[in-house]
């Protein structure tokens, strides 16, 4: 998967140097961007395979640049913020970002994640579609259909709604998912689950409203129940 090009946008220089440095060592692509006004443009004309979006940036904030980002296009987003609040991590997810680092944070975690998140969004190559009710599901196009209408997704919940459909009724801990869909499992981390299953559960009842597809066991985790 080496040759992918990623882009980062951070205004702060050595931050952007140590990341580009370790991603360019492993074979990628690296654009480096220190504003944010241009982004939306760039990511139009290139189509880069992974975005690496700090929140805080002069032009227009990273909050503003997913949110436009995920109008067109469902490009992988990890978030980059010196905010720990629990409230930015969630706007971050309801925007669309599949995952996100807090500063400071270590460059070879980052690279970890980097692997994850394009392995398994540029590396599925089964074709198979998985139908539940009125749920179908495409690996290969990584399409969700809710009676014939289609989800607007973000990569990783592609991944865990593509678990859950796989095995219907059975309960996957947070744990589970978050390492079947990220790849790794790091503390502190389990509580993203939560958001993007916040989210999916909104996009599906925008075309299933009143049933609730995606259940909690409580001390658990979840299933899908169709």
């Amino acid at each position: 998967m080496t040759g992918e090009h990623i882009l980062i946008v951070e205004d702060e220089p050595d931050i952007a140097a140590i990341l580009r440095d370790y991603l360019a060592r492993e074979g990628y692509t690296v654009t480096l961007m220190d504003r944010g006004e241009k982004v939306v443009a760039f990511v139009k004309t290139v189509s880069p395979a992974m975005i690496l979006l700090d929140i805080m940036l002069p032009g227009a904030d990273g909050k503003t640049i997913c949110k436009e980002v995920r109008k067109f296009c469902a490009v992988p987003i990890l978030m980059i913020t010196a905010k720990v609040e629990e409230v930015d991590r969630i706007i971050g997810f309801e925007l669309g970002a599949d995952d996100y680092v807090c500063k400071p944070f270590s460059p070879r975690e980052v690279v970890v994640r980097v692997k994850a998140i394009l392995r398994r969004t540029l590396g599925q190559t089964n074709d198979d579609v998985l139908s539940q009710g009125p749920l179908a599901l495409n690996r290969s196009s990584r399409v969700v259909t809710v009676n014939n209408c289609e989800l607007n997704l973000t990569p990783s919940e592609f991944d865990i709604f593509s678990v859950l459909m796989e095995s219907p009724n059975r309960v996957f801990t947070r744990a589970q998912l978050i390492e079947t869909v990220q790849g790794y499992n790091y503390d502190g981390y389990e509580r993203t689950i939560d958001f993007h299953i916040k989210n999916l559960r909104k996009k599906i009842a925008e075309h299933l409203p009143g049933q609730k597809l995606i259940q909690a066991s409580y001390g658990l985790g979840y299933k899908l129940v169709i």
